[in-house]
C-alpha cells in the first residue's frame, strides 16, 4: 500500500532542530544511544496478522463459536490491547453479556496453544532488517529489552523459534502479566526504564530508543518520555494511510516502512544510504 506523507515529513524536519534541520545520513552518530526497547507483535515479526489472528480463529472454532476474524477485519480488534481483553470484548459483542473470566481464560489458553504450534511449524518469520539490527546493537554493546502487551508464553515461543540462532540479546522482558495497564498506557515502558536505570544500563531516558509499529505503542512510549521509531506493520500501514491527509506529524523520531535495506522514511530525517541500521538510530538521538 502506498502512503504519501509529504506534508508530515516537511513539518517534522522543520520543527525538530539539529541535526534534523540539516538532514541525517546513515553515518555514525553520537554515543548517546545506549538501549533499544523492542515491541514484539508487528515489530519483530508480523505476528498479528499471520500468528495471533489465526490462533484466535482456531481457538474460537474449537469452542464452536461463530467467530472468524479475517485479515482485514482483525485490524479493528487491535485497537484493544491484550488477547484476553479482545476475547472478552468479542464475546460481549456476540452475546450481549459480560464474558465469564474463566471462559475467557480457557479461550486464551487454547489460542496460545495454536500460536505455539504456528511458531513450531515455521509459519512465522522475523520482519526484514530485524535480525541485522539486533546483531548490530548487540555487537555495539547496547542494552536491549522486550516491552510488549503479549503474554510471556507468546514471547517465549517467538524467542525459542525465531531468535534461537542468535546470541542471548535481551536483558529482560516486560510482558502483559507484568503490568496492570496495557498500552497505550505508559506503564510497561515506565517499568522498562526503571529496570534500565536500576541495572546501570542507562543514566537517563534520553539514552533510550523504542522501536514500535503502531500509534498505540507510540503513545505508550511517549507517555514514558521515551523517543520512538515506528516501523510500519501490515495493520499500522493501513491505519497511517487512513490519516495521511492530516497535517500534524506523529510524535515519533521517525516513521519508516521497515528496518534494514529498502526502507522508505515516511516521516523524519532522510536516510541517505537507504538502510535503516544502527547508525541511523544513533543519529536520531544525536
Amino acid at each position: 500500500m502506498s502512503i504519501n506523507l509529504p506534508i508530515v515529513r516537511a513539518v517534522a524536519i522543520a520543527s525538530c532542530g539539529p541535526p534534523w534541520q540539516r538532514g541525517v545520513g546513515c553515518t555514525e552518530g553520537g554515543l548517546t544511544l545506549r538501549a533499544l526497547l523492542w515491541d514484539v507483535d508487528g515489530t519483530l515479526a508480523e505476528t498479528e496478522r499471520d500468528g495471533h489472528r489465526r490462533a484466535f480463529n482456531r481457538a474460537f472454532a474449537d469452542a464452536g463459536l461463530p467467530i472468524h476474524w479475517d485479515a482485514h477485519g482483525y485490524g479493528r480488534w487491535l485497537r484493544i490491547s491484550g488477547g484476553r481483553e479482545r476475547i472478552a470484548a468479542q464475546l460481549q459483542e456476540l452475546e450481549g453479556t459480560v464474558a465469564d473470566p474463566a471462559r475467557v481464560e480457557g479461550l486464551q489458553r487454547a489460542k496460545q496453544h495454536h500460536y505455539n504450534a504456528l511458531m513450531t511449524t515455521g509459519q512465522l518469520a522475523l520482519r526484514p532488517g530485524v535480525e541485522a539490527l539486533l546483531r548490530q546493537a548487540h555487537g555495539a554493546g547496547l542494552a536491549q529489552a522486550i516491552v510488549t502487551t503479549s503474554s510471556r508464553s507468546a514471547v517465549n515461543a517467538l524467542n525459542q523459534h525465531l531468535l534461537a540462532a542468535l546470541p542471548p540479546l535481551f536483558a529482560f522482558w516486560v510482558c502483559g502479566e507484568d503490568v496492570e495497564r496495557k498500552k497505550p498506557d505508559p506503564q510497561a515502558y515506565q517499568l522498562a526504564l526503571t529496570q534500565l536505570l536500576d541495572r546501570g544500563l542507562v543514566t537517563s531516558a534520553d539514552e533510550v530508543l523504542v522501536i514500535e509499529d503502531t500509534s498505540v505503542g507510540l503513545m505508550a512510549a511517549r507517555g514514558a518520555s521515551l523517543a520512538c521509531v515506528l516501523t510500519l506493520s501490515h495493520y499500522s500501514r493501513i491505519a497511517l494511510a487512513s490519516r495521511s491527509g492530516l497535517r500534524a506529524p506523529l510524535p515519533a523520531a521517525a516513521v519508516v516502512s521497515q528496518l534494514g535495506a529498502g526502507s522508505e522514511v515516511l516521516q523524519g530525517p532522510p536516510c541517505q544510504m537507504g538502510e535503516i541500521a544502527l547508525s541511523y538510530l544513533q543519529a536520531l538521538l544525536s
